[in-house]
């Protein structure tokens, strides 16, 4: 699939990869889960598993809340650089659900491609 949108907290990600006609869900948990508290191990671990649900996507959208998507483009460029350009942009956004992450993410990637010359694929 060409575009993916992710959504992001401390505790787990919603990554949806979408065309035109599909679109496949997956939700992702750190596999280092602590049981209280923040822990950077665990943050990283959830990370890590976030830029293997979309290393091999072309254009992938991040939305969260700002200090988390901060972190995450923090881990990307420190971590995974050849992933940082498949990053089309980090947008702060509150929960969302399946379909309100998907409407958002369509309206971004038609305008995103749009504005790069490129069609979007179908």
């Amino acid at each position: 699939m060409f575009h993916a949108v992710v959504h992001l907290d401390h505790h787990h990600a919603q990554v949806l990869h979408f065309d035109a006609h599909q679109v496949h869900a997956a939700r992702i948990e750190p596999h280092d889960r602590r049981a209280h508290g923040h822990d950077e191990r665990t943050e990283h671990a959830l990370f890590e598993a976030i830029c293997q649900a979309v290393k091999d996507t072309p254009e992938v959208l991040v939305t969260g809340s700002h200090v988390v998507i901060g972190q995450f483009r923090h881990y990307v460029e420190a971590h995974r650089p050849q992933l940082a350009p498949h990053i089309a942009d980090y947008r702060p956004a509150a929960e969302l659900s399946q379909g309100q992450m998907l409407a958002m993410a369509r309206q971004f990637f038609i305008a995103h491609d749009r504005m790069a010359g490129v069609p979007t694929p179908s």
